[in-house]
């Protein structure tokens, strides 16, 4: 029963000290910084750069295809049937086929900077330069 009141007061003393920060006003604690100025500065836009690549890859890989040959038989003077050659079997190596793709690839990706448009201006700096 005690630890449960305790920590049911804990909470209420917490929830009671996030509110009062939020309701005394703590919303613009933190100020963004200033923009520049419009006239001084322009907004420019880099699109995204990209390349053709060209790789080689396998279309098929390679394999070995076992090719059975039957036993070869022939009549000899007397009517009897000989067995000349055995039943055998020729193994055929397939190498693997390759071919070259293209595909897109992304260099840079587009982004945008402020850039001067004028070297002086009275509002930025006092004619001191880009602002500063």
């Amino acid at each position: 029963m005690f630890r449960t009141s305790l920590s049911l007061t804990i909470a209420a003393v917490a929830t009671a000290a996030f509110t009062s920060a939020a309701s005394a006003g703590c919303y613009s604690c933190y100020t963004p910084p200033p923009q520049p100025c419009t006239t001084c500065y322009q907004v420019q836009s880099v699109p995204p750069q990209y390349r053709t690549v060209q790789e080689t890859v396998m279309v098929a890989p390679g394999r070995v295809v076992a090719h059975r040959t039957p036993a070869q038989y022939r009549t000899v003077m007397v009517p009897k049937t000989v067995m000349v050659a055995p039943e055998g079997v020729a193994y055929e190596r397939i190498p693997p086929q390759y071919a070259t793709q293209e595909r897109v690839q992304m260099v840079s990706p587009g982004y945008s900077y402020y850039a001067p448009v004028q070297p002086t201006c009275n509002t930025c700096g006092g004619g001191y330069g880009y602002g500063y």
